[in-house]
């Protein structure tokens, strides 16, 4: 789980350059919740993997 919003666009961009696809690009889900934010992308061996950052779970 990401800590921010910047972790999850850091973390899906380290995964395209390391080979991955995308899967859905950085961006709140807002069919769960608006505050949850996430970006999902198969890795080079097919496995569908999500970084995402749900604020309500970390304190201001």
């Amino acid at each position: 789980m990401a800590h921010s919003t910047a972790e999850v666009d850091a973390a899906y961009a380290a995964a395209l350059s390391a080979g991955a696809t995308d899967n859905g690009a950085p961006g709140a889900r807002l069919h769960y919740d608006p505050r949850y934010y996430a970006a999902n992308v198969f890795d080079p061996d097919g496995y569908s993997l999500e970084f995402v950052y749900k604020s309500w779970q970390h304190p201001p």
